[in-house]
């Protein structure tokens, strides 16, 4: 008497094969939930064949999703704003130590003046490179 796998296993347990199911595996959780259901046929006449159609399905997105994008948008923007601030501390603590260096030797007033200027040109592009990245985040996304 012959016997296969096929048949020892109930119709209820058979498993799907490991290449039909890694999909699911691998989309993000929020999209098996968050899927659209499927268009119900209606008389008026499809467009589907053309690419334009096509790509612009690709882009929609629902409304849950827009939100948590503008929310995501808003928060990455307030943390890329924190180094604008720390830009302004360090260069108030830059001209502060100036000085306080000059009080002590006032004759070497040029090099700590151009040790300063160093200092605050630092400070400011680090400053300057944030505010654009907030833009970006902003407007560009």
């Amino acid at each position: 008497m012959q016997t296969t796998g096929a048949l020892l296993i109930p119709p209820a347990l058979n498993l799907m094969p490991v290449h039909s199911c890694t999909g699911s595996l691998i989309r993000p959780v929020s999209a098996s939930f968050l899927r659209r259901p499927e268009a119900i046929p209606s008389k008026q006449p499809s467009y589907s064949s053309s690419p334009l159609q096509v790509a612009r399905q690709g882009f929609q997105t629902s409304v849950v999703s827009q939100d948590i994008d503008i929310a995501a948008k808003f928060i990455g923007t307030g943390a890329a704003t924190v180094g604008v601030a720390g830009s302004g501390a360090g260069i108030g603590t830059v001209f502060g130590s100036l000085i306080i260096s000059y009080a002590r030797n006032p004759s070497l007033k040029q090099q700590l003046f151009s040790y300063a200027i160093l200092g605050f040109s630092l400070h400011e592009d680090i400053g300057l490179f944030c505010l654009m990245v907030t833009f970006l985040i902003l407007f560009a996304m």
